[in-house]
């Protein structure tokens, strides 16, 4: 794991964080006060990227079906 910089070439377009020996799945944002991003490089962060966006979309589907 690497320290807790985050240089800026594991930064994507400047928002997406991607770094393959960083093994954690959150990591901190740039500007460490604006919070916590997901680490893209771990294929664990993506799978559950796309389970909260799929929750979020099949609840946002059951609130409209009524």
């Amino acid at each position: 794991m690497e320290s807790n910089s985050n240089p800026d070439s594991h930064w994507k377009y400047g928002i997406f964080y991607y770094n393959k020996k960083d093994k954690r799945i959150f990591c901190p944002k740039r500007i460490p006060w604006m919070g916590w991003t997901v680490n893209f490089a771990n294929p664990y962060s993506v799978i559950i990227v796309l389970l909260i966006i799929s929750i979020a979309a099949i609840l946002s589907y059951l609130s409209t079906k009524r």
